[in-house]
């Protein structure tokens, strides 16, 4: 079901209701941009570590505009033995709620409007008819504006016995004003009058004469043009007709705020629901959809963590599934097209799948690829297929796995990491991957230098790979760690290139970025050593401040240890989660909750059929 700005509104309550009674979600995006600055290849280099790749991530994809948004509700039906899906396609556009509303800058890479472009993409969809949305510090900001202004209001109201001080060159203009106003309350006829369009400055002294001269009899509004000029309308009312008149504004600006917060409502239902969110190579997904519907991703990666299975507290990506034991030696291709089609063969089963009543459905063979909706929707059935795969190695075979199986517990919560040659995911619950690396070197050399100077430089090594970082620089791994040492000596003399072990790269990084963060102290040391006296104002860092305002970090108590594993959840406490119209508050208690049933330990936990393996 394709969902713009116009039919958002109507058609949100399908929305919910498809989120309500889901076994599980499928999601996918469709941005404006891969990266500003770096090559794709040097945005995913092969020896990232995590912390790098988000680093990476966060520094050169978020300025990009995640402009549609696809999401697929599927439920299993018992009696037919059959998956009922609902789909939807979201254009979103940051349209500003008001004058006062945030103004969106975001960018917008060739290549990707381009390919988008050749899939038949319709922009016009998303620049004139995308749904908007707030995150919740904006949400929050607008809210607080729209407060003081109706608190100011009631405060000219209650000082409207004195008297206006009106600037000395906007007096000829009030005049003209107050003396339209008595002709017009003294023709009986005339019901309306309505003004010239005005500056903000000017309509503010309006207001604050005529709710001393005429403190009852009229009603005054600001109205909008089809040119977007505001001008004041004047309405003759009895005091009664008054009240009304400003209760409808009210819930009509109410009502305006609801719609500007728009698509990120939908987020907020899928996040309150705590149910599984399946995507593939979904980190740019998940990072796009928090930032722009929730805050800005904090400053370092575990911050991110937290704020993702606060948000999202089960994830899955097919991309990663597909690319681990016992599916790697039989699936040669992950991409999604690739995936879907290899998953229909043997030894797969694919899954009886229908579109619910009043929804249309999808026709893999047309193959709608780049359409976030339909890319949801075919990543829904790889991980069904993938799941119920697993159930067939069981004794008696399960021929449906559930998204609450224990079968597919070992891939909750790890995104996969594209190109990284030893850390395949990118783990939310603990500690990443740290593989030793003993036979990787890290090059520097001249920026004219291509990939073929780095083969001949490396020709007596044998089979090596590259990884580039950027135009000067680049990882090497050669095939015997023993061969390390040799390379490094090799290039003690060289004058153009320089060579040093991975370990002593790391070392180095790490040194310079504590002479950076040592600088940053004693510079702040000097600052306060400077100041006159002590300190006395609150800061600004503080409450609020943290984490684009928002406090996401779950309690300290909860946090799991490396190694927990989850437990078994039964079908109704997952029921009681699965409200979707709670406030947000109450779905952060839910992220909790299921944050509690998560936990345990090894000891604790049947053995699990199925790893995700700790080395690659």
């Amino acid at each position: 079901m394709e969902i713009i700005r116009s039919n958002f509104k109507i058609n949100l309550h399908k929305v919910y209701q498809a989120i309500e009674e889901a076994d599980f979600f499928a999601i996918d995006g469709e941005f404006s941009g891969i990266s500003d600055g770096p090559s794709v290849t040097a945005l995913t280099s092969g020896f990232d570590t995590p912390e790098e790749r988000y680093q990476k991530l966060k520094k050169h994809s978020m300025d990009f505009l995640l402009f549609q948004f696809g999401l697929c509700a599927f439920k299993y039906d018992h009696t037919d033995s059959k998956h009922i899906t609902k789909s939807f396609n979201f254009y979103v556009f940051p349209k500003p709620f008001s004058r006062s509303s945030p103004d969106v800058k975001f960018v917008c890479q060739s290549s990707s409007i381009d390919f988008l472009a050749s899939q038949g993409f319709d922009f016009n969809k998303v620049f004139c008819s995308g749904i908007p949305y707030l995150n919740q510090e904006e949400e929050r900001q607008l809210r607080e504006q729209f407060d003081e202004k109706r608190s100011q209001a009631n405060g000219a109201g209650i000082m409207a016995k004195c008297p206006v001080t009106v600037p000395e060159d906007q007096k000829k203009f009030i005049d003209q004003v107050v003396e339209k106003i008595e002709d017009f309350l003294q023709n009986e006829e005339k019901k309306i009058l309505d003004l010239e369009p005005c500056t903000g400055f000017q309509r503010k002294l309006i207001y604050q004469t005529l709710s001393w001269k005429f403190p009852k009899g009229i009603h005054v509004e600001t109205l909008e043009t089809e040119k977007k000029e505001r001008h004041i309308l004047i309405s003759k009312v009895d005091e009664e007709e008054r009240k009304r008149r400003e209760q409808e504004k009210y819930a009509k600006e109410q009502e305006e705020l609801n719609d500007a917060v728009g698509f990120s409502r939908v987020i907020h239902a899928i996040a309150n629901s705590g149910k599984l969110v399946v995507g593939h190579n979904m980190l740019l997904d998940v990072m796009h959809t928090i930032h722009q519907f929730y805050c800005p991703l904090p400053v370092d990666l575990n911050q991110f963590k937290e704020m993702t299975t606060c948000v999202f507290p089960r994830l899955l990506d097919t991309k990663l599934m597909a690319s681990t034991q016992p599916f790697k030696d039989i699936i040669n291709n992950t991409s999604l097209a690739e995936l879907e089609k290899r998953l229909k063969e043997t030894p797969f089963d694919p899954p009886k799948v229908e579109s619910a009543e009043g929804f249309p459905s999808y026709n893999t063979a047309s193959e709608q690829l780049h359409e976030a909706g339909y890319d949801a929707y075919i990543t829904g059935l790889c991980f069904i297929s993938m799941a119920n795969y697993l159930g067939s190695l069981l004794g008696p075979s399960k021929v449906c796995v559930s998204a609450r199986s224990k079968l597919i517990e070992p891939f909750f919560n790890k995104l996969f990491l594209m190109r990284v040659m030893d850390i395949p995911y990118l783990n939310l619950e603990g500690p990443d991957l740290q593989p030793k690396r003993d036979h990787v070197l890290h090059v520097t050399f001249p920026k004219e230098w291509k990939t073929s100077d780095l083969y001949q430089l490396f020709s007596a090594f044998g089979n090596i790979q590259i990884s580039w970082i950027d135009d000067t620089s680049a990882f090497v791994s050669l095939s015997q760690p023993e061969q390390v040492q040799i390379a490094v000596n090799t290039s003690k003399y060289a004058e153009s290139y320089r060579i040093q072990t991975y370990a002593e790269y790391v070392g180095k990084k790490r040194e310079d970025k504590q002479v950076k963060r040592k600088w940053t102290e004693d510079s702040w040391k000097e600052v306060d050593r400077k100041q006159p006296g002590p300190c006395s104002h609150t800061n600004s860092f503080t409450a609020t401040g943290v984490i684009g305002k928002r406090n996401l970090s779950p309690d300290p108590q909860e946090a799991g240890s490396e190694d927990r594993e989850l437990e078994e959840i039964t079908d109704s406490e997952l029921d009681q989660m699965d409200s979707c119209a709670d406030p947000l508050p109450e779905g952060r208690k839910k992220a909790k909750k299921l944050k509690r049933l998560k936990k345990g330990t090894v000891a604790d936990s049947p053995a699990m059929l199925f790893e995700v393996p700790d080395t690659w």
